[in-house]
């Protein structure tokens, strides 16, 4: 018995296998972006440590920067943000720079007519220490806050979550 591949078997083996690593090669990619967000590691809530210490913390909120690598899509850059820190009594407070009215910068005391509240010199917005908005004043909402913590001595600034103390 003779195992010769006729000519019409050969044509079918070989556009099959050409037909295979076509598909393979269009469904790999696919199944690749469907799956990658599973293989990805969670960085988000990772704390940061600041060169800040906590004994150089007062009841007066500071500016404390901090560095995190962020990568948009290809492109990995440092980025640097900061925090307004401030000690109410033995607890660490963070409370993010950004205004909820537009997303401006705020500053502590920036305003000569409220020396003890964060001001937003874009519509005169103002918050209380604890990031409550201050009624008749342009911010919707109160300030964000961090999760602050503290490491070998040094603060820490974990992911930004909604305000608890107001």
């Amino acid at each position: 018995m003779s195992n010769k591949v006729t000519r019409r078997q050969f044509l079918n083996y070989s556009l099959m296998g050409v037909g295979s690593f076509m598909a393979a090669g269009m469904i790999l990619p696919m199944g690749r972006f469907a799956l990658d967000p599973l293989f990805q590691t969670d960085a988000e809530g990772d704390e940061i440590v600041t060169s800040v210490k906590v004994s150089e913390i007062t009841e007066e909120p500071e500016k404390v920067d901090f560095t995190f690598t962020q990568q948009d899509a290809w492109y990995e850059s440092e980025v640097t943000n900061f925090a307004w820190v401030y000690k109410d009594g033995d607890k660490l407070v963070g409370l993010s720079p950004v205004c909820k009215h537009l997303g401006c910068t705020v500053t502590w005391a920036g305003d000569d007519n409220n020396p003890d509240m964060f001001f937003c010199p874009c519509h005169n917005g103002l918050y209380t220490k604890d990031g409550n908005n201050v009624p008749g004043t342009p911010p919707r909402g109160p300030l964000d806050e961090f999760e602050v913590g503290e490491k070998d001595g040094y603060i820490t600034i974990g992911k930004k979550k909604e305000n608890t103390l107001v």
